[in-house]
Order: structure tokens, then C-alpha cells, then sequence
């Protein structure tokens, strides 16, 4: 049987044109232009067809999916959601004319990475098997409901339509001709789809559709957003039939101004057609989506592991990146089409707004807001009080969005510690200072305001450029502990600068984790007080390497002579090199290098309730890491150029589902261990 796709092909168009034919020339930009609505006709003619044609009977066929169940956290955009649960499913997909069809599902298996009691709308665990047809319903009609589609009948009375592109792709003795439209609502506060549109140019068969819908179209009031892309592909030169298909659902949480989502996104392939088949009678009835109702061990022809099969189902998507799509969705309608969020909302970016520990303000309480004038500015303003040093800090930031840059102007008082990176979490920097006096932490009191603008320069690069003014000043420590002694919180005030800062960011992974690559450089010049100039770079690469995993680290910076006090470098201890006293070394450069080998060891799972589970997996991770510094920083820090670089050995376990990390490592110069328990550093931006 033939069949000509249309998924990673339609990407190449251009380049198969060279053989194919010459591309038709593309359309001026009008929309609804006479040609295109031409098109337009044509094409929901041949929807009112009996699908998708009335010379063809039935047919059966396979699909082939993943729906996975992602978390993304942090306040950095860039970051990839990771994995929490995914389902395997095997169904059968049933059609006959004019046009009932019925899926079952034969073969269905899960697994969980983090702990979850997700369950699934039924139709979220099947194929788009009709295009949708004239009215669009996803989550059993929860999500959406009764959305137009822009081929129905009514179509061209409620969307405007523009061809941007044509092309001429050769199958095997047919020269065919496809179209892109663009299509968007007439009505922007109406309940309808953005997005693009390719039409046989002959039939008018929808051979490809991409969109996502208006903010009017969210039933849910905690989904962000939607977006839809299905790919069909000619079977025996004559039928448009399902090919490929990705849905993905974004929600957020509704009363919290929280950087956290999650999101649930299937992928399927189908394939296998059985033309002209006899369905029987008792296969359509009962529900839309039949079959098994639980996913268990067996059944399926599975040949791999879930684990081997979700390592390629959860790598960032080449064929069609969704975040590309809801780029090129945004830019149809100039506007963001992200369902609206309340006007007002807690504003807490991590458990440490809330409540926290340290040496310089004791225990410390927070709140804070997230208040929305209009759809595309934010207004978060935030108030914490130190009860050791009775001192108030907080700022105000505003935020707007303007074609894919994100401007925001904030003032306000903060303290902060030294490190660019944290060593430690939130969470249990609080917990560890509280108890036994030992805070990772060295901070300085920052009054200033600032100036940033941020862009996106891809699915997975963004730029940065900052300017505003700080005036920084020396704390000492005024907490005391439950049991123990703090160490004196070094001086770090440098006075008043004006400072403009340049970063550049790159960040990719695969939703499991076991490969990516995270690559920032950034700039920064002062001019006050005191002028200077200071760079730094981190790279993180891991990649699939034998049975496990290598996860490479690599982490430079360097000033110059008059670098402020707070800017300096340090490393040593608790999340650089274990072993090592406690920040040590460092001065006006530094350098920190560590080689970790991940290896995945089954371990028995200890259920803790009805969906949740110590995990089937630990992780042992045997590692190397070796840091210098250099530049004298000054008589009054602490910290110091290392003699000569200092290297250590380690191991680290992680469990939990890789939430809980234990690590110890040995200095090879000193023979000292150093022992540290800490949440996964994934998960401290919320921490």
C-alpha cells in the first residue's frame, strides 16, 4: 500500500521542490482574497463528503501512542518540563462511511517518574479520527466545547482566511499541489481556533492542520492554552487518512501566581491501513473509545521497556516543536492567546517567599501579589520582614509583554547571597540554619532599580540585556539557632553603581532527563563607586553513555581589579566541592569543573498511598569535580586563590523518583568528606 506522508516531509518541501516542481508562486498577504476562498469552498465541500470519500467503504488501521504527563517549574522560561507519568497505548481505529468510526483500546501500560494521581479525560487516550469534524470538543467537552471549526459550513462567515504559501510535491506518478492558509477569527473574543491550514489544492482534502484556540474557547479555568497538530497522509494516491497527531494542554494553577504548570501531551502515529474491510456490527457500538479501561503490564505488542520506548517519545519534538507552533499562532494575531488569568493572585514564586531562615534576618516572613491591569502586564509587588534584624524588604515589578519581548522595570530592597548559581535549596538552607547553625549562605543588602528586556530567539534560546543602579551594604549577622553557632556573615558592601548586565541563554533537555544541554554567558559592567567588568559561563551537557548516563559540568567566571566584594567568586563545600571547607577559596576568577556518571539501579517500591511510590529506580552516580580560583579579593573575605586546584572524589545517590539527592565526597588533598542531603536541584527555583 502507498502512502505518502506528510509530517517530516512537509518541513523539507522547499528542498523536495527541486525535483518535485517549481513552488506556486505565494499570495500577496491579502486575506480572504477571491482564489483563497475558492479554496476555502472546495475544501469544506470535500468535508460534507462522506469522509473522506464516498468511493471509500470503510477501513481499519492501528495507532500507536504516548500521553505523557509533564511538570515544568522554576521562574526560567527556558526550562523543559520534565516527566511525571506516561501511558503507552496501542488502539484500533475503526471507519466506515458515512463516516461513524470507533476506536479500542488493545494494549495500554504506565509508568511513573514523580508522584502523581493524574486520570485522563477518555478522549485524551485516542486519536483525532474525523478532523474533528464541524465542532470541536476536547476533555469529554470540558476543556472545549462547541468550538467552529474553520471548515464547516459556517466557516467562512466567522474566520478570515490568507494563503502564504504553495508547493508541488511528486508522489509516485501524481504531481500534487498543497496550499497553507492562515486562518483566524473574525471575532477575537469569539470561542474559535488560530492557526494554519494545508489543503490538497485539487480536492481540497485537509491534508495538515495546526491551531490553538481563542481565550474565549477555555472551559477549564485552569488550562493556559492548547495546541493541536494533525498530520494525514494519500494512501493509494486517493485518501487523505490520519498520519500523525500531537495535542498538547497547558494548565496552571488558578489562585497562585506560581512558575509551575503542568501539562498533558500525546503524540500518536497510525498507520497499517486496511481498506474496504468489513467492520463488524458489534465492533461500533458502545462508546467512542472502547476497550480496556485500566492500563496493566500485559497486553500490546510491546517489544522494549516503557522506559526504552519513553527515552525517544520524551525527547524535544523535531518534527513539529510545539512552542514554534504557538509562536507562529501568536504572530497571526499579533496577541498572546493564552487563556486569561484572574486580575489578582497570591504572588509567591517559591516556599522561601513565604518562609524562610538565615543568619542576617532570622526567621523571615513574606506575601505577595500578582495583580493584572490587561492581559499582557502584570503588576507584582512583594513585602517580607526579618524578625532577628526587624528589617523590611521587598520590590515592586512590572511586566509587559510586547511582541515576544518581555519588558520589566522593578525597584525595591533585597538581600541576597553572593553565589550567581545556588549551592543549596531554599528549603533546606532554612531548615539547616534553624537547627544546627549552618547557613550556605553569604549576603549582602541590595537597594537599587532596574531596567530588563527579554527575548526569545528560539524554541530554546533567550537573550537578556539589564541596566538600573545598585547600592549594596554589609550586613552582620543578628539571628541565633536552635543548637549551634553561626559563622559571621562576611562584609560585602561595595556602595553605589550603575550596572548593565548581557545574558545569553540556551537551554534543552529530554522530558526523562537522560540527555540535554543548558549553555549561559553572561557580561556585566558597573561604573560608581568603583568600575569593573565581570564575565561568567556555565555549561551542563548530559548525554546517554554505555548502560547510563554522563552529566558534565563546567562553570567559569572572571573580574576585573576593582570587582565589587559581592561579585567576587568563591566555591568549596556544600554543592561545588564536598570535602572542601565550606567556600574556601576564591577571589577574581575562578573555574569549576565536575563529571558525574548517572547509573539507574532497580531498588524495591514501597508504596505510600493509592498513586504514590518510593520508585522502582535509584540512581548511583560516581563523580570527579576539581575547582580553582585565583585574585586576591580583598584582606576582609574570607575566602582565598586556591595553592594549587583542588580535586574531589564522590559518590551520590539519588531516590524518591530522583527528588531526594545524598552525596559525599572526599578532597584528595585533605582526606576530608563532606556529606550533603538536599531536594533535586530542579526543583529549587520553587523552593
Amino acid at each position: 500500500m502507498l502512502i505518502l506522508r506528510t509530517g517530516v516531509m512537509f518541513r523539507l518541501l522547499v528542498a523536495l521542490c527541486c525535483r518535485a516542481g517549481p513552488a506556486v508562486a505565494q499570495s500577496s498577504g491579502e486575506w480572504n482574497a477571491p482564489e483563497t476562498m475558492s479554496l476555502v469552498a472546495r475544501a469544506i465541500a470535500a468535508r460534507q463528503r462522506a469522509e473522506p470519500d464516498s468511493s471509500l467503504a470503510s477501513y481499519q488501521t492501528v495507532a500507536h501512542g504516548f500521553v505523557l504527563f509533564l511538570a515544568q517549574a522554576g521562574r526560567e522560561p527556558l526550562i523543559p518540563p520534565r516527566l511525571v507519568k506516561a501511558d503507552e497505548l496501542e488502539v484500533e481505529v475503526y471507519w466506515q462511511s458515512p463516516g461513524p468510526s470507533k476506536q479500542v483500546i488493545r494494549g495500554w501500560r504506565d509508568g511513573r517518574w514523580l508522584p502523581t494521581d493524574i486520570r485522563y479525560h477518555r478522549d485524551h487516550l485516542g486519536i483525532v479520527a474525523d478532523n474533528f469534524g464541524d465542532w470541536i470538543r476536547l476533555g469529554g467537552g470540558d476543556e472545549v466545547r462547541d468550538v467552529m471549526h474553520p471548515l464547516a459550513p459556517p466557516g467562512p462567515a466567522n474566520y478570515d482566511y490568507r494563503l502564504i504559501d504553495s508547493v508541488r510535491v511528486r508522489s509516485r506518478d501524481t504531481l500534487l499541489t498543497v496550499h497553507e492558509l492562515e486562518v483566524r477569527p473574525r471575532d477575537r473574543g469569539a470561542s474559535r481556533i488560530v492557526g494554519t491550514l494545508s489543503l490538497d489544492a485539487v480536492t481540497g482534502d485537509l491534508v495538515r492542520l495546526r491551531f490553538g484556540f481563542t481565550p474565549a474557547a477555555y472551559l477549564d479555568p485552569s488550562l493556559e492554552d492548547i495546541t493541536v497538530v494533525l498530520e494525514n497522509a494519500r494512501v493509494e494516491e486517493r485518501w487523505w487518512l490520519p498520519f500523525r497527531q500531537e495535542i498538547e494542554i497547558r494548565r496552571r494553577v488558578e489562585w497562585l501566581d506560581f512558575p509551575a504548570r503542568s501539562i498533558i501531551r500525546g503524540r500518536w502515529e497510525i498507520g497499517d491501513y486496511q481498506l474496504h474491510t468489513v467492520v463488524p456490527r458489534s465492533v461500533m457500538l458502545g462508546p467512542a473509545i472502547g476497550g480496556m479501561r485500566a492500563p496493566v503490564d500485559s497486553g500490546g505488542g510491546w517489544t522494549r521497556s516503557l522506559e526504552e520506548e519513553v527515552a525517544g517519545a520524551a525527547t524535544p519534538v523535531a518534527r513539529e516543536d510545539l512552542a514554534l507552533v504557538r509562536r507562529e499562532i501568536e504572530r497571526i494575531t499579533s496577541e498572546r492567546l493564552t487563556a486569561p488569568a484572574p486580575p489578582v493572585r497570591l504572588g509567591i514564586t517559591g516556599v522561601s517567599d513565604v518562609l524562610r531562615v538565615n543568619r542576617v534576618q532570622g526567621l523571615t516572613l513574606g506575601a505577595g501579589l500578582a495583580l493584572r491591569p490587561s492581559g499582557a502586564t502584570v503588576v507584582r509587588p512583594r513585602v517580607a520582614y526579618g524578625t532577628a534584624d526587624q528589617r523590611f524588604t521587598g520590590d515592586v515589578t512590572v511586566e509587559a509583554a510586547m511582541r515576544g519581548t518581555v519588558l520589566g522595570l522593578s525597584a525595591g530592597r533585597a538581600i541576597r547571597d553572593l553565589a550567581d548559581r545556588p549551592v543549596i535549596s531554599g528549603l533546606m538552607n532554612s531548615l539547616l540554619a534553624q537547627e544546627g547553625g549552618n547557613d550556605y549562605g553569604d549576603y549582602v543588602l541590595l537597594d537599587g532599580a532596574s531596567l530588563e528586556a527579554a527575548r526569545r530567539l528560539g524554541g530554546a534560546v533567550r537573550l537578556r540585556l539589564s541596566g538600573g543602579f545598585e547600592r549594596s551594604q554589609s550586613i552582620d549577622a543578628a539571628a541565633s539557632p536552635a543548637t549551634g553557632r553561626y559563622r559571621p556573615n562576611p562584609p560585602l558592601g561595595a556602595g553605589r553603581l550603575g550596572v548593565g548586565r548581557l545574558a545569553l541563554e540556551y537551554r534543552t533537555a529530554s522530558a526523562d532527563r537522560t540527555s540535554g544541554l543548558v549553555a549561559e554567558v553572561r557580561g556585566e559592567g558597573g561604573g560608581g563607586d568603583r568600575d569593573y567588568f565581570r564575565g561568567d559561563a556555565f555549561i551542563q551537557w548530559r548525554v546517554p553513555a554505555g548502560p547510563g548516563v554522563a552529566d558534565l559540568k563546567v562553570q567559569a567566571g572572571a573580574g576585573t581589579a576593582d570587582l565589587p566584594a559581592y561579585r567576587t567568586f568563591a566555591l568549596g563545600g556544600w554543592g561545588t566541592l564536598p570535602g572542601e571547607p565550606f567556600r574556601e577559596w576564591g577571589g577574581l576568577r575562578s573555574a569549576l569543573v565536575s563529571l558525574e556518571y548517572r547509573l539507574g539501579l532497580p531498588v524495591p517500591s514501597l508504596p505510600l498511598g493509592d498513586f504514590v511510590s518510593t520508585g522502582r529506580t535509584a540512581i548511583l552516580a560516581p563523580f570527579l569535580a576539581v575547582g580553582a580560583a585565583a585574585g586576591i579579593p580583598g584582606d576582609s573575605l574570607p575566602w582565598r586563590p586556591t595553592p594549587t586546584p583542588r580535586t574531589v572524589a564522590g559518590l551520590a545517590l539519588e531516590l524518591f523518583h530522583q527528588l531526594l539527592r545524598i552525596e559525599g565526597g572526599v578532597s584528595l588533598h585533605t582526606g576530608d568528606f563532606g556529606l550533603s542531603v538536599d531536594l533535586s536541584r530542579e526543583w529549587w527555583d520553587i523552593l
